[in-house]
């Protein structure tokens, strides 16, 4: 049988078992959040030994041959010993900048990170608080123009980090985790292609970053942006998506409730087989924003898609 060690904890674990799942069996505190390889929360390095990684290219070089893997995806073949992430020796310290309610129920985060971070549009950050309580957020913020990192934040629901997060205060400090690009991206070949945007809740979030690069690089084709919300004060961005509305023509702003949302689907005409798709939310949202889409015409491999998973 497999001896598993971190820190001062040995454990005797079956053949094969997953790492996440043992750890946490044995004691240790890991944070997880998607089990999918995705939100890259539950990070351990590998100090002896070698799991079996299911994704390993779910990291990038670097990270890899620093030992580093994702427990969710590894099974435990021989003995190993790992150490789990540490926000106070492995993360990138922050401070917060400011936090603002947008709407009943999202709040923005604003942070400053104590050392410039290179990131793009779309990308999404693992956020450590001080207590060790992690999560992955997309970031909304646009690099380069920006002074300071925006993730919005679904606190509808209780949760550990959306909980400690409506006590922070400006000055408070976080930790900042793994950066990770999802599939949602700008690219400059894309200038003359029409381009839609869906996002449901605060799967506006990338999205609205992504628009704004969009914009800043001149794109020229046309640029629909819909947004679910399960209440109209909800449209949290409405002010912002119409101010950009306003200065841009070739920018069309749609916003609906789930209620709403089949007639507003049933509308969507393709225009263009060149149309692109990005879209980002709960599951079951971007499964039929997808199947809506499929429907209208665009090519599947013209639809790149986010996913904010619930919490394992």
């Amino acid at each position: 049988m497999p001896e598993l060690r971190v820190g001062a904890h040995r454990l005797t674990v079956a053949p094969s078992c997953n790492l996440l799942d043992a750890l946490l069996a044995g004691g240790v505190a890991v944070p997880y959040s998607c089990r999918a390889g995705s939100c890259h929360a539950c990070l351990v390095r590998c100090l002896q030994g070698e799991p079996l990684d299911a994704k390993p290219g779910a990291l990038d070089d670097a990270r890899r041959e620093q030992g580093w893997r994702l427990a969710c995806q590894c099974r435990i073949v021989d003995d190993l010993q790992v150490e789990v992430f540490d926000p106070l020796r492995d993360g990138r310290p922050a401070r917060i900048h400011s936090c603002d309610w947008l709407s009943p129920s999202v709040l923005r985060l604003r942070l400053i990170p104590q050392d410039a971070l290179r990131y793009r549009a779309g990308q999404h950050l693992v956020l450590w608080t001080e207590a060790g309580v992690a999560r992955p957020y997309s970031l909304a913020s646009l690099p380069g123009e920006d002074p300071w990192l925006e993730f919005h934040l679904d606190c509808r629901q209780s949760g550990a980090f959306s909980d400690a997060a409506r006590a922070m205060r400006p000055g408070d400090s976080l930790r900042l985790g793994e950066l990770r690009g999802g599939a949602l991206h700008y690219d400059p070949d894309w200038q003359a292609r029409p381009l839609w945007l869906l996002g449901a809740g605060t799967g506006l979030a990338p999205l609205y970053g992504i628009l704004r690069e969009a914009l800043r690089q001149e794109h020229q084709g046309p640029i629909r942006v819909i947004h679910l919300a399960h209440a109209a004060a909800e449209h949290y961005l409405a002010d912002s998506l119409a101010a950009l509305a306003a200065g841009y023509p070739q920018l069309r702003v749609e916003l609906t409730s789930a209620a709403q949302l089949p007639a507003a689907l049933a509308e969507l005409r393709l225009v263009s087989r060149k149309t692109l798709a990005l879209l980002c939310g709960h599951p079951h949202s971007v499964e039929t924003f997808a199947r809506r889409l499929y429907l209208a015409g665009i090519p599947r491999n013209q639809v790149f898609a986010d996913l904010f998973l619930p919490h394992a």
